[in-house]
């Protein structure tokens, strides 16, 4: 192995370090950023700090930050589904959840990728394995959500309740995602389209924030603004940079493993330093859910023959 070959595979492991550790414990970061602060304050002011800083740092190495307004309303769109409909349903979540069972539960983004990916994009057909993960991470969703539904107090109500609306955000993430695959283009750079994206869900944040009054419900202690500034600099750019460079580096396939990572380090991290209790029912559900993941993850997608694409242009024509 040459000195280039070494530097090279160091740097994959170090960013895929980045990646598992950082994006795994911002779901511990964002139940101690809430516990004061207003969720949707909490993500406006995540978000308009990474995405500001961002831009201005993309525009400062000369990459393109001008787009046409088609352009930035659908990076407004996929950020609002991204950074709102999915992180700031997780930040109201976390007040109630604990961090490592919302990171279980946002675990199986993967699956409603895989569904709508094929409803929207309409060009492959699901394989066997995928089906089968889509069984089993809906069977983990069970065991994981199976105290909460056997509950008969008010607050495991609640709890339930929270951890629904989990799967709702991550649907609006695996939407926003596959939406901005639909609209991919090659004159738009992706480290240039995320800051438009935070941008405008830190706007939208905002707005909720002013309607909702947090204003003048919000604490700002040390703990707090810690936990939020660990997000913007961990979690927004650190973490997300190197995402954006393993993508380029790496086989997607591999990159996709921080799904089923991260909800491991969350889990470990919010029972180290939470002290949040892990019963026989995360650990099943999480081993399930980690399976199903892998399953989905792992499966190949082939793509519809062209009698298939012929039947489907008919049927759409009239």
């Amino acid at each position: 192995m040459t000195n280039a070959q070494r530097q090279s595979r160091l740097a994959v492991i170090l960013a895929f370090g980045l990646v598992y550790f950082f994006w795994g414990s911002t779901y511990l970061a964002i139940d101690i950023a809430v516990e004061r602060i207003p969720p949707a304050l909490m993500c406006a002011v995540r978000f308009l700090i990474a995405g500001v800083f961002m831009l201005a740092f993309c525009g400062l190495r000369g990459r393109n930050i001008r787009y046409s307004p088609r352009q930035l309303a659908q990076m407004a769109t996929v950020g609002v589904l991204l950074l709102m409909g999915g992180n700031l349903t997780l930040s109201y979540a976390e007040k109630y959840v604990a961090s490592g069972l919302a990171a279980l539960i946002v675990a199986v983004t993967p699956l409603w990728f895989l569904v709508l990916d094929t409803l929207l994009l309409g060009d492959h057909h699901v394989s066997i394995r995928g089906k089968a993960g889509l069984g089993l991470g809906v069977v983990g969703l069970f065991v994981l959500l199976w105290p909460d539904l056997t509950t008969t107090t008010s607050f495991g109500r609640v709890q339930l309740w929270a951890s629904i609306s989990l799967l709702g955000g991550s649907f609006s993430w695996a939407l926003g995602s596959v939406l901005a695959k639909r609209w991919k283009s090659a004159d738009v750079d992706p480290f240039s389209a995320t800051p438009w994206q935070m941008i405008a869900a830190g706007l939208a944040n905002l707005l909720f924030a002013i309607a909702a009054g947090d204003f003048s419900q919000v604490v700002w202690t040390p703990r707090g603004i810690g936990a939020t500034l660990y997000l913007v600099v961990c979690g927004s750019w650190i973490g997300y940079t190197a995402y954006i460079w393993l993508l380029n580096h790496v086989p997607t396939a591999k990159v996709s493993t921080y799904a089923y990572v991260n909800p491991v380090v969350a889990v470990f991290l919010g029972w180290l330093i939470l002290h949040e209790h892990v019963d026989r029912y995360i650990l099943a559900g999480s081993a399930i859910v980690v399976a199903s993941v892998i399953l989905v993850t792992s499966a190949q997608v082939t793509k519809k023959p062209a009698a298939d694409e012929m039947a489907m242009v008919e049927t759409t024509g009239d």
